[in-house]
């Protein structure tokens, strides 16, 4: 890993992003929803981590008025472990927060406590549950929130 580079996703960055997202979840996104992210949502916004000029991660997120909902975070496999997605979440705040944003949030399921840990150390605090969210095994999501301005 001998550079590191953030950079806000084009069209043309569909194909690594599903690259990163099938080799993720065992429920991807499909390109449609990337292309309509792309092309149709307004709100939307991606940020990519790339690693070695390669899009190793990313952060997606709609961001509407002075508030961020973070969509979908993903690191490839190969490369968890190395605080990458740590840095991409404070990359991610930081580029928020120029933007006029002062609350963010997303969910994560309740089994991921590796997730909870690195959002609860940038921050987020517990906000409720929401009950049978994953489609793919039925598992509730915990919401977290973090104010970006008393970071």
């Amino acid at each position: 890993m001998d550079e590191i580079r953030f950079r806000w996703m084009t069209y043309g960055d569909i194909d690594g992003v599903l690259a990163v997202e099938e080799a993720s979840f065992s429920s991807p996104w499909s390109r449609e929803a990337f292309e309509n992210e792309m092309t149709i949502n307004q709100f939307a916004k991606y940020l990519l981590l790339e690693v070695d000029g390669k899009i190793a991660g990313y952060c997606g997120l709609w961001l509407v008025m002075d508030e961020a909902h973070i969509t979908n975070v993903a690191v490839v496999p190969e490369l968890r472990g190395h605080q990458l997605g740590k840095k991409m979440m404070v990359k991610v705040m930081d580029m928020l927060r120029s933007e006029g944003a002062t609350m963010m949030t997303l969910e994560v399921r309740v089994s991921n406590h590796i997730a909870q840990s690195l959002y609860e150390g940038l921050g987020f605090s517990k906000g409720g549950i929401r009950k049978n969210y994953y489609s793919d095994n039925g598992e509730d999501a915990l919401v977290m929130w973090v104010k970006l301005n008393e970071q």
